[in-house]
């Protein structure tokens, strides 16, 4: 009778031992695997200066949608080649999808039909092939062209010229801004002159310029984020040129050119919700990979913002979202 507990205890005991094998193996409770998906965002610049609204965007919709992001930036800013380049090596290493912000989004779209990627890619900012089938996320060009050409022409004298300032027409939306900008100036009788960028010292020349005989009052315009940031630097490191400068507008808002708007050295600036281009674009990457999505392009609402609306509690979470 002894032996017979023993042996039922020992049963007892290895069926315990089993389930537990079991169990801890997935044999009896199978846990529900949750595929992660890599993608890659490969912008147009060297650091994330511009994009820090978009990476809270990027990183909320990676926990959400469980895509493991990889944020890439150019070891040289505007450099098309390079940027191709780290498409190609991105692909190559196992990405399941891209989402660029092109350098100059023509050349991009020739090389990526050339490349022929086999993964979804997501193009930031207006499409340069506007009938097309790409799938993109941005603005509209013309309207922020419009919104700051209206702006301008509201409040600078007609007799005070404008020059717009910008990286080059095939780099971003520039080309669609300074349409948006140029129609708006020839239809209110403004002269105006398009200054490209070749080297740090273009936009501080053509300010210089209003120290020369003859010279007078200016309007600025900027076409792109970064023209903006590098007028605003040179009229905030000589007051002397502020007073020369009728008013600065542009393109695009960081919280240093905020705080630029707040001091009056900005006159005004367009904005979008630079969250929700983040988001979107990765949880539209995550269902592009998953076959769920249609291409299609996404266009954000872009708004005026001025001394006033800068205040307005209305667009705080555009302008400084939280996480």
């Amino acid at each position: 009778m002894l032996n017979k507990g023993k042996i039922l205890w020992c049963v007892w005991a290895g069926i315990l031992v089993l389930l537990f094998l079991m169990s801890s193996t997935d044999l009896i409770i199978k846990e529900k695997k949750i595929e992660v998906y890599p993608i890659s965002v490969i912008i147009e610049g060297d650091n994330d200066d511009y994009y820090v609204n978009f990476k809270k965007g990027m990183d909320q919709a990676a926990v959400e949608f469980h895509g493991d992001v990889s944020f890439i930036t150019l070891y040289a800013s505007d450099d098309q080649d390079q940027q191709m380049d780290l498409v190609k090596r991105e692909i190559r290493d196992g990405t399941r999808a891209v989402i660029l912000a092109p350098v100059k989004p023509e050349e991009a779209v020739r090389g990526l039909e050339d490349m022929n990627p086999g993964c979804p890619v997501i193009l930031l900012g207006q499409s340069p092939d506007e009938g097309g089938t790409l799938d993109t996320i941005g603005v509209d060009g013309r309207k922020i062209g419009r919104l700051l050409g209206e702006a301008a022409a509201s409040q600078a004298p007609r007799d005070v010229p404008v020059y717009l300032f910008c990286r080059g027409l095939d780099y971003g939306d520039s080309a669609q801004v300074y349409e948006g900008v140029r129609t708006v100036l020839d239809e209110r009788g403004y002269h105006y002159r398009l200054i490209e960028r070749k080297n740090q010292d273009t936009y501080h020349q053509a300010i210089q310029e209003t120290d020369s005989p003859g010279g007078g009052r200016i309007t600025i315009i900027a076409l792109d984020v970064q023209s903006l940031d590098q007028a605003t630097r040179i009229l905030e490191e000589n007051t002397i040129y502020q007073g020369r400068v009728a008013g600065l507008y542009g393109a695009g808002s960081t919280t240093s050119l905020l705080r630029a708007l707040d001091k009056g050295i900005v006159t005004g600036m367009t904005a979008y919700n630079q969250f929700d281009e983040g988001y979107l674009s990765v949880k539209q990457a995550v269902e592009a990979i998953q076959g769920t999505r249609q291409k299609q392009q996404t266009m954000l609402e872009a708004i005026y913002v001025d001394e006033d609306k800068l205040r307005d509690k209305t667009y705080e979470k555009m302008l400084y979202p939280i996480e």
